[in-house]
């Protein structure tokens, strides 16, 4: 039965990948949803993603197993690479053993290809609503219903608010009131091509990680092995707002100077780089007020080191929506009881990032320690080390 309370729909601020997973959870136990997203189109920026057995656990909840089957790439394994010296540093197998541990897989794909199956799953549902062009100004709650206001002048009115509007949330800014996220020095320049331009002997079925002193390189298949993405990131006191800014290959090439062949080869493929800054925020627990809450990364946005950002925002979607399911008639406690749910968990995940970024970029005994202590695991302790991550929260 559709949710239709005197309040209104459920409003999502945000058409992103964390916003159309909270509308289509939401949806599918019966709310009434509207999205609103700031843009003129609903699209993805970026590049490839990496989802971990805990995404897939969302897409088979969410009944979209099949149609992210057509467009992810399943790497036979993780692998750290030494980026100076060329070697190989760990690895973990992603085949039957991995998928035996975690009764799922782990997967890459394009971020706009992820965005557009679920928001063709949310165009499908007649409980959601997809408005675009609809930047939000400002937000009122008055304890039975919120109200929110757009630049272009519309007032939409709903039963409760959702912020996904990512790290610059202007939502985060009344609820949690933290101020500006914190630069972390790093900066990643990304970058998509044709399989073919890899030249065949670095063109793996591996998700690739060149790890070196303060920078690293990613590299692994999108779409079916078509394209190839790479990613190089770097410290740097380089600072530019936003996702989506031209990157210059010269400073690149001048980090990664002393990086082994197969990096430098790499890198010498691509002409033009897209560049962002890596930003977070510190862990919060009360990102929830009244009628509100947060999601995703206007929640808890986190360094890419864990490849996590995603996956964590759908794995919000769901509890959020099982909690609304449980408190429909008292959804400021469904929003204290999400937050209770998800705070610990992504405090974990948003420290561990840190903590993965600094043992990429490690440098001279550091990085000696590194290399050592990880080459002696074995293949089960590999995989355990993730458990935490990958079971069944």
């Amino acid at each position: 039965m559709m949710e239709t309370s005197a309040g209104g729909p459920l409003l999502i601020v945000g058409g992103g990948i964390g916003g159309c997973a909270a509308a289509l959870a939401l949806a599918r136990r019966g709310f009434e949803v509207t999205v609103l997203e700031q843009s003129a189109e609903l699209k993805e920026i970026g590049a490839g993603i990496q989802l971990g057995p805990n995404a897939f656990r969302v897409f088979d909840a969410l009944d979209l197993r099949e149609a992210i089957e057509r467009v992810v790439v399943y790497p036979d394994g993780l692998v750290m690479m030494d980026a100076l010296s060329g070697e190989e540093v760990t690895r973990i197998g992603l085949g039957q053993p991995f998928l035996e541990r975690f009764k799922q897989p782990y997967g890459v794909i394009y971020r706009a290809d992820l965005h557009q199956v679920l928001v063709d799953a949310c165009r499908a549902e007649p409980a959601i609503r997809l408005l675009t062009g609809q930047k939000l100004v400002d937000f009122e709650d008055d304890g039975r219903r919120v109200r929110v206001t757009t630049e272009a002048g519309a007032t939409h009115v709903g039963a409760a608010l959702i912020g996904a509007d990512g790290l610059w949330s202007r939502i985060r800014e009344k609820v949690v009131g933290d101020g500006k996220p914190h630069v972390s020095g790093h900066i990643a320049y990304r970058a998509v091509l044709p399989a073919a331009e890899v030249p065949s002997h670095l063109r793996f079925n591996d998700m690739t990680l060149w790890a070196g002193p303060k920078l690293h390189l990613v590299q692994y298949p999108l779409r079916r092995g078509e394209l190839f993405n790479l990613v190089a990131v770097f410290h740097s006191d380089r600072y530019e707002e936003g996702w989506d800014t031209y990157g210059d290959p010269a400073e690149l090439h001048q980090r990664f100077s002393a990086a082994c062949e197969p990096v430098q080869q790499l890198l010498s493929k691509i002409e033009t780089w897209r560049m962002w800054v890596l930003c977070d925020r510190e862990p919060v627990s009360d990102w929830s007020q009244g009628r509100v809450t947060l999601l995703g990364d206007a929640a808890h946005p986190m360094l890419q080191y864990m490849a996590q950002g995603a996956c964590m925002a759908m794995e919000d979607a769901m509890v959020l929506a099982q909690r609304a399911d449980q408190h429909r008639a008292d959804l400021a406690q469904a929003f204290l009881a999400y937050q209770a749910d998800r705070s610990v968990r992504t405090c974990r995940v948003q420290l561990t990032a840190r903590l993965y970024g600094a043992a990429y970029h490690a440098e001279g005994p550091v990085r000696e320690l590194r290399n050592q202590f990880l080459r002696s695991r074995t293949p089960e302790q590999s995989r355990e080390s993730l458990a935490w991550l990958y079971d069944p929260i």
